[in-house]
């Protein structure tokens, strides 16, 4: 991402969050110099004091990215949307722009064993699965068959960039405009960018 200091977000915080929102992420890899991206749920570690995320890969992939000693890019995409001018205050620029939040996070992955990725599956399971009426969980002796056709991972996220562009440099009129027509019914309908923007400008 083009850096920009005003958007900029060094907390790790800013990007747990980020994951715990959004836990469908992008894993991209370099491998025989073809790039390889893949998607997948992910897992904050919330146990670990250092900031890392649990995923898995079918087979195919984890052939194709050929995990080893390699660092890997992991994308995180929070809610975004499109900015129109016409919301912005008089005699404010005319160019459209677009309200976003992504965190590119790298590291090298750690290839879990066979327990581990069971267990790992397990986990991805039980937290979306708890959020339904009538949960079903992973039973071990049904996954660990169905657990042989996947490679868990462990990424130990060493570096990231994250960036949340949420109208920072427009004039408190506009930023209160533009969080106005994202709440309003229309084409661009979009209460939970709104809700982005109030906590990221402080409003």
């Amino acid at each position: 991402m083009r850096p920009n200091r005003l958007h900029a977000a060094e907390d790790p915080e800013v990007v747990r969050r980020l994951i715990r929102e959004n836990p469908w992420a992008t894993l991209v890899s370099s491998n025989d110099g073809r790039l390889v991206a893949s998607h997948y749920p992910i897992l904050l570690d919330e146990d670990a004091a250092e900031l890392a995320v649990f995923t898995h890969v079918g087979r195919p992939d984890d052939e194709l990215h050929g995990f080893g000693d390699r660092e890997v890019l992991l994308i995180v995409e929070g809610r975004n949307g499109y900015i129109s001018p016409s919301w912005y205050a008089p005699g404010s620029t005319r160019a459209p722009t677009w309200n976003f939040s992504a965190a590119h996070c790298y590291g090298v992955p750690e290839v879990l064993d066979a327990e581990s990725t069971l267990a790992v599956l397990g986990r991805l399971v039980e937290h979306f699965e708890r959020q339904v009426e009538s949960p079903m969980l992973l039973d071990p002796d049904w996954g660990r068959p169905v657990a042989r056709g996947t490679v868990g991972l462990r990424l130990a996220i060493t570096r990231f960039d994250c960036k949340i562009k949420m109208s920072q440099d427009k004039d408190p009129v506009t930023q209160g405009q533009v969080i106005e027509k994202l709440r309003a019914p229309g084409p661009f309908h979009n209460p939970g960018l709104a809700d982005d923007m109030v906590q990221a400008l402080g409003l």
